[in-house]
């Protein structure tokens, strides 16, 4: 098998009349080919914060994994990731997927190679990323803690990731594929319409000047959410409560269970809020996913560094209702 493979759109169209968001779905199928059906592995890195769409991913990876009858022997977080685990040689060490590969979210990535090089003859498999460095330098250096491992299989999301990959890791098999968050279509809607457009915007490091001038000539800015602006200041509390317990001695079973609970409120709170309105206009590329899971227009705008482009481009160009910004397209 080559090292490098490729599960996107042009390798088959699906079922004839399938919807083109069910095709995404089997598509993930192509994972069983590093964590096949029936194994045992430890699910690591799962997101205990805020950002609603790396949760919306974990609980598409959580149903993928039922889907497959994959059997989860342990769960463990960036948070609660002991110094040493040891590791039955049989069980796969599973790695969260999203958009934090590279050097802009430092402790996640710093796991990840650290799980690399600490299980030198276990499979690791890293669910779909965006790959991203500022730096070429550290990129390098991933590269090298990568390549010296003999069975990694790293997944990512769009075609620029894909091909950064396959220069790169030379030792790595890569595949491309679409969000592990596909795996929940189809997701009811529990409201009708109230609104017309939510406006569905990011306020962090990874916002665009367009996005701004979308915000003033739209008046967008006062009247548009944000994941961390849609939960109540309450809610925030007790998040950063749950993040504070998760690493007292003794607290990572209960405290997990917890937050599963939790998160999927979380989650429904987001289902029930987009559920409210015509359509979506968001730069959040977890936004344009939830929208598409949900059968609602919406209008995507990139990031900073051309994650959703290039995830649109791969992906979601042919989900009725999904559309990618003009000024993205000329840009």
């Amino acid at each position: 098998m080559s090292k490098f493979e490729q599960g996107g759109p042009q390798q088959g169209a699906g079922k004839s009349g399938q919807h083109p968001m069910e095709q995404l779905k089997e598509k993930l199928s192509l994972i069983t080919r590093s964590i096949p059906r029936g194994s045992e592995i430890i699910y690591i890195d799962y997101p205990v914060h805020s950002n609603g769409g790396d949760i919306l991913i974990m609980k598409g990876t959580e149903a993928f994994f039922k889907a497959y009858g994959i059997r989860v022997r342990a769960r463990y977080s960036v948070l609660d990731f002991p110094d040493e685990l040891n590791v039955p040689p049989d069980v796969i060490l599973v790695l969260h997927g999203g958009g934090n590969f590279g050097d802009l979210y430092a402790k996640h990535q710093l796991l990840r190679e650290r799980i690399v090089e600490r299980y030198p003859g276990h499979r690791i498999v890293m669910l779909p990323q965006t790959i991203f460095y500022k730096s070429e330098l550290n990129f390098g250096r991933t590269a090298a803690i990568l390549n010296r491992h003999r069975d990694v299989h790293l997944y990512v999301r769009d075609s620029i990731s894909y091909e950064m990959a396959r220069k790169k890791f030379k030792n790595v098999q890569v595949f491309l594929s679409p969000d592990m968050a596909h795996q929940l279509y189809p997701i009811a809607q529990p409201e009708s319409p109230q609104g017309s457009t939510l406006f569905f915007l990011r306020t962090d490091i990874e916002k665009t000047p367009m996005q701004e001038r979308l915000e003033s000539q739209s008046g967008a800015q006062s009247a548009s959410l944000d994941w961390t602006s849609l939960y109540t200041p309450m809610e925030r509390k007790a998040l950063v409560l749950m993040m504070k317990l998760y690493r007292l001695p003794g607290a990572r079973k209960p405290m997990q269970r917890i937050w599963y609970q939790y998160s999927q409120y979380l989650v429904d709170k987001a289902i029930r809020e987009f559920s409210r309105y015509e359509s979506i206009v968001t730069s959040r590329l977890h936004g344009h996913i939830l929208s598409c899971l949900m059968d609602k227009p919406n209008v995507l705008l990139d990031n900073s560094y051309g994650k959703n482009t290039s995830y649109y481009t791969a992906w979601s160009s042919g989900v009725p209702g999904a559309e990618l910004s003009a000024g993205e397209v000329a840009n």
